[in-house]
């Protein structure tokens, strides 16, 4: 017992308490509107990107929609039918080959767009021209609905004349080259915007769109008044414009995971976040992320387990070699440990000897791991938690839901029943909610975001004949 004790002393450090969640709110208000100011945004850890989505789906959206999902070595090219709250899906998955990857930007777009002629072929839609929405999850600054300009390549991606570029204009130039396909390209997101759009589609009241998986972000509908990097969007028209009758609010893409870069969050980082920060490739940046996502919850989880293993407070003292192999535990092996609950030991043991190889454990060893394991996985839960009560408390909706992605939503047995709790604590009780599971965020809500804007631009082409009828009376 003991050893117990210790290691229940030990891991206090991961114990983070409604004060300090508090403190952690203000701090990321704090943040939030220095991403938002046009005069703080450049030296801003939270960068609060405009996404230029300003509503929405009402019900009244119809008709077939295109959805490019690009995120990875795969890609997905979607079709959508609406009719109001009904809809049908298909969809069809292609590989993009290593040599793309790794050649030109025209290389990849002419892939993509020879990908789109084939699947339209194969629907039969390939002589209509149809709304696009475009998921690209690759780090982009958007200009517009339609103008998103890729920063750097990540996962694997090397492609030479994309970065700096606008990559919407990059997909319809290769759509132009092909000249057997017409695609209307209606708009750029990614993939929180997506997991917003898809849920509201459902719930109209959805305003916040959350991803927990191997990384974090957030996206939130902000009032225009309050994004001074978007000041130029107002409801008043300019001379010889029709009215802006679109809502006077905006989705913001928060990029979150880098709240913290600025040192902020130091007063409840413990000694084993510091250490996997400071052997990450991206040292420094994604703080929050990193004591959040499915990424580096488990690393941390083992890193731990080394410690105090060394320490001789856990498994005789005896570090096996693949223990000390970093990301070795990942984060589902948390969620198998989680699985465990009153006295239970036998996933715990399973993942004991499948990951580490530690045929021989104590019931005092199997009870330290779940107690590591759940106080890594409940700050997690907590600091999301916190950061969703920030937003939360900041739109002063009187009912929002939250369209919630990610693995470590998904899977982790108790993530969500812990969010809620939490949640609840630190929002103004003024204010309810619900987390909704989102379907498939990055491909329905794409055309979801296509399906809103082709709505309105058709709005807006009505608004423009009956000015100028009425002009001519």
């Amino acid at each position: 017992m003991a050893s117990t004790l210790n290691v229940e002393q030990i891991t206090r450090e991961l114990l983070v308490s409604n004060e300090q969640l508090k403190q952690i709110q203000q701090l990321l208000e704090q943040e939030m509107d220095a991403g938002l100011g046009v005069a703080t945004n450049e030296k801003a850890d939270i960068k609060m990107y405009p996404t230029f989505v300003r509503d929405v789906p009402n019900g009244t959206e119809k008709g077939k929609f295109l959805a490019l999902d690009l995120g990875g070595t795969n890609f997905r090219v979607l079709l959508i039918e609406l009719n109001g709250s009904q809809f049908e899906m298909d969809n069809e998955i292609y590989a993009i080959p290593q040599e793309i990857m790794l050649g030109t930007g025209q290389q990849l777009f002419d892939h993509i767009a020879e990908c789109l002629a084939h699947f339209m072929e194969r629907r039969d839609v390939k002589q209509y021209c149809l709304p696009l929405g475009f998921t690209f999850s690759f780090p982009c600054r958007q200009e517009g609905l339609t103008k998103a300009k890729l920063v750097r390549w990540t996962k694997g991606f090397r492609c030479i004349g994309v970065e700096g570029a606008d990559v919407v204009e990059l997909l319809r130039e290769a759509i132009k080259r092909r000249r057997d396909i017409d695609i209307d390209v209606m708009a750029v997101l990614n993939d929180t915007t997506g997991t917003l759009m898809s849920c509201a589609h459902k719930k109209r009241d959805c305003a916040i769109g959350l991803i927990i998986g191997t990384g974090s972000n957030a996206c939130y509908m902000e009032t225009l008044d309050r994004i001074e990097t978007c000041s130029h969007l107002t409801n008043r028209p300019l001379p010889g414009q029709c009215e802006d009758t679109d809502p006077d609010q905006m989705i913001i893409n928060t990029e979150w995971g880098a709240f913290g870069d600025n040192g902020v969050l130091n007063f409840i980082r413990t000694k084993w976040d510091h250490e996997l920060d400071e052997f990450s490739i991206n040292r420094g940046n994604q703080i929050f992320e990193k004591m959040i996502s499915g990424m580096y919850m488990g690393e941390i989880v083992r890193r731990i387990l080394v410690d105090l293993t060394r320490r001789g407070y856990l498994f005789k003292g005896r570090c096996s070699n693949k223990m000390i192999v970093p990301y070795k535990f990942g984060t589902n092996y948390v969620s198998l440990v989680e699985s465990d609950r009153n006295g239970a030991t036998i996933q715990t043991k399973w993942v004991l000897n499948e990951v580490f190889g530690i045929n021989e454990v104590s019931d005092e060893d199997v009870r330290n791991v779940q107690l590591i394991c759940q106080r890594v996985s409940t700050r997690a839960a907590y600091l999301v938690s916190t950061a969703v009560a920030t937003l939360l408390n900041r739109m002063q909706r009187e009912h929002t839901t939250v369209g919630v992605d990610g693995s470590v939503y998904r899977h982790h047995p108790h993530f969500h029943n812990i969010m809620v709790r939490k949640i609840r604590e630190l929002t103004d009780p003024k204010y309810s909610f619900d987390l909704m599971l989102s379907e498939d965020g990055s491909g329905r809500g794409a055309a979801l975001v296509a399906a809103v804007a082709h709505r309105q631009k058709l709005q807006k082409l009505k608004e423009a004949q009956l000015a100028k009828q009425l002009a001519n009376l």
